[in-house]
């Protein structure tokens, strides 16, 4: 087995300039500030606006910033991989725009679908990538233009998302940092309660998927609640429990901003203080792919070479994930 382990050694954030606040949506919909806070903890969130903009705007941005944060030379980049629910188009994949340019014409790209798990999903196949010692440099992307997909005439869906993502460079540790456990699930039964019905190719786009508004989330609230809030806890208390850590041992909890009521019922089935718990929600929203290289990129400066990390994260399938840790670098 090899000895090489994979770190996190950069990261960096992108999101839209356009805000749009609780007040704007309930000029939109049927619903208000103080409903939409206490039951999702989210005051506003991003939105990309403008002729031709997708997914790959975001990632393009992200990778950007990371490059010249971290001082690395494009060319030297083995791969990119961009987790997406909302890439530019079918093909090509949004992975290889955004290599395109930012100039990493030297390496391979592709895109992950793994919905709001797709961060994770990424991490942990970039680092066999780095774990396998074929790879020195592997950029990954969390990013979604979420707002592309969302019926803003529907009040369970448009309070919840919003657009934005990041990316983070990964590395060999020259020491023992970096990812050190991972889980990850997935469960098909979960497509009734969290899906888009049209647009690939079992209902491809005609008039009558237009008309029917089928080319947006649908989501049963309830039933997406009850499944994440179960599964995203256990998972995070099940990969404590094989690295035989205890709440007191995580420094911080790096949850997936989908409900700051699963954040909690996460946060106490870990035995974690709310102090050790990365919160971002009540400024992005639900950026899919993007909460957790967001979050991460807001912590940064707050981060320590050591710190234990707990990353977890549930999507839509449904997916599920944790990964256990141990941070690279501190902040400059």
């Amino acid at each position: 087995m090899s000895n090489i382990r994979a770190q996190i050694s950069g990261i960096h954030g992108y999101v839209p300039d356009y805000i749009l606040t609780n007040k704007e949506l309930e000029t939109m919909v049927d619903t208000n500030d103080e409903w939409i806070v206490s039951r999702t903890g989210i005051k506003e969130r991003r939105i990309l606006k403008g002729e031709d903009k997708g997914t790959s705007t975001i990632g393009i941005e992200a990778v950007k910033g990371l490059l010249k944060k971290t001082g690395t030379d494009p060319l030297d980049i083995d791969l990119i991989i961009c987790a997406t629910t909302t890439p530019d188009m079918p093909f090509p994949a949004t992975a290889n725009i955004i290599a395109k340019e930012v100039g990493a014409n030297n390496c391979f790209s592709f895109d992950m679908q793994a919905a709001c798990s797709g961060f994770i999903y990424a991490l942990t196949t970039a680092s066999q990538f780095i774990e396998s010692g074929r790879y020195k440099k592997v950029v990954i992307i969390g990013a979604d233009k979420m707002s592309s997909i969302i019926d803003y005439t529907d009040r369970t869906t448009c309070i919840i998302f919003g657009d934005g993502g990041g990316a983070a460079l990964i590395e060999p540790s020259l020491n023992d940092n970096g990812v050190i456990d991972s889980l990850h699930r997935s469960d098909g039964g979960g497509e009734q309660y969290l899906h888009m019905k049209a647009g690939g190719s079992r209902r491809p786009a005609s008039l009558e998927t237009i008309n029917a508004r089928e080319h947006y989330v649908y989501q049963a609230g309830a039933a997406v609640f009850k499944f994440a809030v179960t599964n995203m806890a256990d998972i995070s208390y099940e990969i404590m429990k094989r690295n035989n850590l205890t709440g007191d041992d995580i420094t911080w909890l790096v949850p997936h901003q989908a409900n700051k009521r699963i954040i909690d019922a996460t946060a106490k089935r870990m035995g974690v203080g709310d102090e050790k718990v990365m919160l971002n929600i009540e400024k992005y929203g639900n950026t899919t792919s993007g909460t957790i290289p967001l979050l991460l990129w807001d912590y940064e400066k707050q981060l320590k070479e050591g710190d234990n990390l707990i990353i977890a994260a549930f999507g839509g399938g449904f997916t599920w994930g944790a990964v256990y840790l141990k941070w690279a670098y501190n902040s400059k």
